[in-house]
C-alpha cells in the first residue's frame, strides 16, 4: 500500500519546522494543476506547495479584505513538495498512489456541459486532482486536531488549501482541513469575496 499520506505529512512538516519568520497569520497548501505540468507524459498534472503570509505582508488590510485572503496577493515564496519540474520521487509515488486507486486517464478534465450547473462550476478539475486534493485535507485536519500549529506558533493557524481560482471543491476542503474553526474568518472572507461560488 502507498502511503502517500504519511510521506506529505512529514514533508509538510519538516518544511513549517524550518520556518521563523514573526507575525505568520495563515499557511497556504496550494494545490494546482496547469495544461503545462507534465509528468510521466501526462499533462495538466497537480502539484502541491507551502508557503505563508504575514501580518507585515499586508499592512493595514481589515480582517475580511482580500489582499489578506487572495494568495493573488501574497509573496507566494513557495516550498514545492508535488512538483512536475523535475523527476521526483514524491511525485512518482503520486502516480503509484494513482495507479492504486485505479485511476487512469491523469489530468484529463472534462469542461463540457456536465461539468456546469447553471452557469456554476460542478467540476471536480483534472482527474487525480479531487482526490489529492482530499488527501492534502485530512493531512491539514490531523495538523490541526494534534494541535501541531498551535505548538509550533504559538496559537491556532488556518491552513487556506486552494489553487488560483477558489472553486468550490478549495472551499470544501478548507473546511475540512480546519475542523476546529481554525480557517472561519478566510471562509467568511470568502463568502464576501464571491469565491467557491
Amino acid at each position: 500500500m502507498i502511503d502517500l499520506k504519511n510521506t506529505l505529512k512529514t514533508k509538510v512538516k519538516s518544511i513549517i519546522d524550518t520556518w521563523d519568520e514573526e507575525g505568520i497569520y495563515a499557511i497556504s497548501f496550494f494545490v494546482y494543476s496547469n495544461m503545462a505540468y507534465e509528468y510521466n507524459g501526462f499533462s495538466n498534472v497537480t502539484e502541491f506547495a507551502i508557503s505563508y503570509n504575514t501580518e507585515e505582508d499586508c499592512p493595514g488590510a481589515d480582517e475580511y479584505d482580500e489582499e489578506r485572503w487572495n494568495y493573488a496577493y501574497w509573496r507566494q515564496d513557495e516550498n514545492p513538495i508535488i512538483t512536475t519540474a523535475e523527476k521526483n520521487p514524491i511525485t512518482d509515488m503520486l502516480f503509484d498512489w494513482y495507479k492504486e486507486l485505479g485511476l487512469k486517464n491523469i489530468g484529463y478534465e472534462s469542461l463540457g456541459a456536465e461539468a456546469y450547473d447553471e452557469g456554476r462550476y460542478i467540476g471536480k478539475g483534472p482527474v487525480g486532482h479531487y482526490e489529492l486534493l482530499s488527501l492534502i485535507a485530512d493531512i491539514a485536519a490531523e495538523l490541526q486536531n494534534e494541535g501541531y500549529l498551535k505548538e509550533r506558533f504559538g496559537k491556532p493557524l488556518p491552513i487556506i488549501i486552494h489553487g488560483l481560482e477558489y472553486p468550490w471543491y478549495d472551499i470544501e476542503a478548507t473546511k475540512k482541513g480546519n475542523p476546529n474553526g481554525e480557517a472561519n474568518t478566510f471562509l467568511e472572507a470568502c463568502k464576501e469575496l464571491g469565491f467557491g461560488m
